[in-house]
């Protein structure tokens, strides 16, 4: 059943699916994670997603919270995780118990703030840690971390035999490896990925260009905590990712003013791994 526009784009062994427009509604997934970042809105299909990650609090990205958490309640699956900014769990809690007193069903779901410098434990493979953003409202960026275990550099030589004695005399034989595998930024002025140079070096980065017009007043865009297409260009040198997802472009342009303007202005270091969702 599709009830809402999504879009699905495969990136080596990551899904991501979903659909972002300004003021309107944001929402995406990574079925393979079983993460899903921001509740603009709520697709029927991702209902089975357990786990989200909110930047903030502006309509378009968390009103359909009390819709999720009641759908999964209705089909008897357990109460979902959401991680928000933790200024707002208090009144978020609050809102849910308005929605349980007028509709007289229960929303189960754990709420859990956080904040810069936070990790969130996904599995023993992956984490998440958590980022500052600059918005209009309080505003977080999420950064997903595919670690591994290395065996130390001096212990490189050894026999498996030599290893398992280092081991069981109770010496770690290997250290953990972090890279970063997809970056979130939800709406920020470009400094939200300034202020976290790893998302930079995520293999796929899905972030926002809400403006893409020359005539728009800069002053105002980063006012209103947002990014224009001159801000990819400036920071052209840095963009070390695989993919990079344009998304939450302004409801003033259609797809091909879009794609037009941002493909005549576009550095060529860019163009090919740059992909505009709308």
């Amino acid at each position: 059943m599709k009830n809402l526009p999504v879009k699905s784009l495969t990136h080596g062994d990551l899904t991501i699916e979903g659909f972002s427009r300004a003021a309107v509604q944001s929402y995406w997934r990574v079925p393979e994670l079983k993460l899903g970042f921001d509740l603009g809105a709520h697709p029927w299909e991702f209902m089975g997603t357990p786990n989200w990650c909110v930047t903030h609090c502006h309509l378009d990205h968390l009103v359909a919270l009390p819709v999720y958490v009641a759908r999964r309640r209705m089909m008897k699956m357990d109460p979902p995780t959401i991680y928000l900014p933790t200024h707002a769990v208090e009144t978020v809690h609050a809102i849910l118990k308005a929605y349980t007193k007028l509709d007289r069903g229960r929303l189960p779901c754990n709420l859990i703030g956080v904040e810069p410098g936070d990790e969130i434990e996904l599995n023993r493979e992956y984490l998440v840690t958590v980022g500052e953003t600059r918005h209009t409202v309080p505003s977080l960026s999420y950064l997903v971390w595919h670690r591994r275990n290395k065996l130390k550099p001096e212990y490189v030589e050894l026999s498996g035999e030599e290893i398992r004695d280092i081991r069981q005399s109770g010496r770690e034989v290997s250290h953990e490896v972090r890279i970063p595998l997809l970056g979130y930024t939800g709406d920020t002025r470009v400094e939200g990925l300034d202020l976290t140079p790893a998302l930079y070096q995520a293999k796929i980065l899905i972030t926002e260009m809400t403006f893409v017009a020359e005539d728009h007043s800069q002053d105002k865009i980063r006012k209103n905590g947002h990014m224009h297409l001159e801000d990819f260009i400036d920071r052209a040198d840095r963009f070390q990712n695989e993919l990079i997802i344009a998304s939450h472009f302004s409801t003033r342009y259609n797809y091909h003013q879009v794609k037009k303007l941002v493909q005549d202005a576009l550095p060529a270091s860019l163009a090919d791994r740059l992909h505009l969702w709308l």
